[in-house]
């Protein structure tokens, strides 16, 4: 009985796991092929949006 569990979790995280790496790559590809020059577009919008604002917070790591 305790096999039929452990096999029932491996199983369960597999079939999950799979699921949630399917959705990001099917979210890449997506943007990738049908984004068109609109790839950028909502990086570019929060960038403007955030235009003119204060950096707070933490240590400057990058950029």
């Amino acid at each position: 009985m305790t096999q039929y569990f452990i096999d029932f979790v491996i199983v369960g995280v597999l079939i999950i796991g799979m699921t949630a790496l399917m959705g990001v790559f099917a979210n890449g590809v997506g943007e990738y092929v049908f984004g068109g020059s609109r790839r950028l577009e909502h990086i570019q919008k929060t960038a403007k949006t955030q235009e003119g604002w204060n950096r707070v917070g933490g240590k400057k790591i990058s950029g």
